[in-house]
């Protein structure tokens, strides 16, 4: 990836920088200058592995255990991996090669995403242009794309066509797996098929560069994600952490794997049954990571309300909540989310 490519990450926040500097020369006398609240060195751990596989070829005690592995993840870790997924690694890998392809563009490209590469304007992100301090950047770029806006450009066609394969394909198993939780709560609903359509679900394409200071600096910062679920394929280069009883973990890569995880609106669905867990991606001094995410998102009309009484959260709508997140970040720096919604 040449140089032209990355965003202008030290031009942006040079003033950031240099105050990183000054911090580290002079320490102050409760400090060592150390980044100890910032744990890099955590534990690896593998996420529960569950076999998809067992829900079309299994006997109905096999299904019914399936079902369960999956309730069971979501509950304990709000995060799991699946394998034998329905998704071919023939198409993962085209995937990834276009992905690599888009973002080894020059910077001056991508960031008039709309004119040369016939994705809608604010597609492409990169940093985060609210950021206070060095540890509140992102130091990380992406494409985050409706679905309803991927359509054939010129020179990128590829792209455009393996794009839409590979959503078509996650938005099936979001379906199923989204029908399994509900069913593991006793829910018939047919609210995911009504709600959440291809039109109002997202494609993130992530590329997080080295970093020359990757002690100080995030390629995301800890979150949880404001939807249902989020399909995650990422490569072998791992930096995904996420905490499992109170602790910051890191996930070993799995190549087989997809990675799920419960957002925010299905921890509100489910009555604080199913766990949204706060995640995050530290940055690599030598290697850059790539990985690509499927949103499962309602309409902003869509109303959340819990699946049983008594209601922890009170009811909002898809839009309220993403409008409370942004106002959040805007005037505090961070994402508060649920809290804001309890009863």
């Amino acid at each position: 990836m040449s140089m032209d490519s990355d965003p202008p990450f030290h031009k942006a926040y040079k003033s950031f920088f240099d105050k990183t500097i000054i911090n580290k020369a002079v320490p102050s006398p409760t400090s060592s200058g150390s980044t100890s609240n910032y744990p890099l060195l955590v534990e690896e751990c593998d996420l529960p592995l569950i076999d998809l596989s067992l829900l079309d070829l299994g006997d109905e005690a096999e299904i019914d255990n399936c079902k369960s592995q999956i309730a069971r993840a979501s509950q304990e870790w709000g995060f799991f991996q699946v394998v034998n997924h329905g998704i071919s690694s023939e198409l993962l890998e085209k995937m990834r090669s276009e992905q690599k392809k888009v973002f080894s563009q020059p910077f001056d490209m991508k960031s008039q995403e709309n004119k040369y590469l016939n994705f809608s304007a604010g597609s492409y992100r990169w940093g985060t242009p609210t950021a206070t301090c060095l540890r509140q950047v992102a130091w990380s770029e992406a494409f985050h794309i409706p679905l309803s806006n991927i359509s054939g450009s010129d020179g990128l066609n590829t792209l455009s066509s393996t794009m839409e394969q590979f959503a078509a394909k996650v938005s099936n198993l979001a379906q199923k797996l989204a029908e399994i939780l509900a069913e593991k709560l006793g829910q018939k609903s047919t609210f995911f098929q009504e709600n959440c359509l291809s039109s109002t679900c997202f494609l993130r394409m992530n590329r997080y560069p080295p970093c020359p200071i990757p002690s100080e600096v995030f390629g995301l910062m800890p979150h949880t994600d404001s939807d249902f679920l989020t399909i995650l394929h990422q490569d072998q280069v791992g930096g995904l952490q996420l905490v499992k009883d109170d602790t910051w973990i890191a996930v070993k890569p799995n190549p087989e794997a997809l990675i799920i995880n419960i957002g925010d609106l299905f921890q509100a669905w489910s009555n604080d049954v199913y766990k949204s867990v706060e995640h995050r991606v530290v940055t690599n001094m030598e290697v850059e990571r790539f990985s690509t995410a499927y949103f499962f998102c309602p309409s902003y009309e869509t109303v959340i309300e819990s699946c049983c009484e008594p209601s922890v959260y009170r009811k909002f709508s898809f839009g309220e909540y993403r409008q409370q997140v942004q106002d959040d970040v805007k005037n505090f720096g961070f994402k508060v989310g649920l809290p804001k919604f309890l009863l």
